[in-house]
């Protein structure tokens, strides 16, 4: 009986391990096959989003990231993934922030006077009907577009949701993702000067 059930063990862990290698090889070639598109279709976003933070015509060229750009970034809660000059003067701040169902990437504009020129968002998970409020600036409590109200705003760390920033009703969490991704852009962006 023993052995009956070690063979039966073997022959089922077998089946199980035949299963997983034959999964993971189509996952792979999934991935290999889609990865390119992703990445094309990431390329179009960054490239929609970065045009919304920045006058019309204004033409942007990538900065190497340095450690301290990074750095300040994270101080913030932020993750400063590119950064790009803009040809009218300032930055262009690719940054990644948690939001309420994971990470909000977004494009977040800085003049060379330090202050924000928008805020455009690259994808992200939020909530459809409550965070996905945010990600579309839509009006928060007070009437006024969530991205819009960081328009003109300065000083990495200065902003702060129920202080400087009023959120969504329902979307605090996402409110928040968005301004530690605008104090994360700053910061960096400070870092330059």
């Amino acid at each position: 009986m023993k052995n009956l059930n070690a063979k039966f063990i073997l022959k089922v862990a077998g089946t199980l391990t035949a299963i997983s290698l034959v999964v993971a090889a189509l996952l792979g070639l999934v991935n290999m096959v889609t990865e390119d598109r992703i990445a094309e279709l990431n390329f179009a976003a960054t490239k929609e989003a970065l045009a919304q933070v920045a006058p019309e015509g204004a033409e942007f060229q990538p900065v190497e990231l340095t450690e301290d750009m990074t750095a300040a970034a994270a101080a913030q809660g932020g993750k400063l993934t590119e950064i790009y000059t803009m040809s009218t003067g300032g930055y262009a701040c690719k940054v990644e922030a948690s939001g309420s169902q994971g990470i909000i990437e977004m494009i977040v504009g800085v003049d060379e006077s330090g202050a924000i020129t928008g805020i455009s968002v690259v994808s992200n998970a939020e909530t459809a009907g409550i965070g996905s409020k945010v990600m579309g600036n839509e009006p928060n409590k007070a009437g006024v577009p969530v991205l819009d109200q960081f328009i003109g705003l300065s000083g990495a760390g200065s902003l702060a949701v129920g202080k400087t920033i009023t959120e969504v009703s329902g979307a605090t969490v996402s409110t928040r993702g968005i301004t530690m991704g605008a104090n994360a852009a700053l910061a960096a962006v400070a870092t330059i000067a």
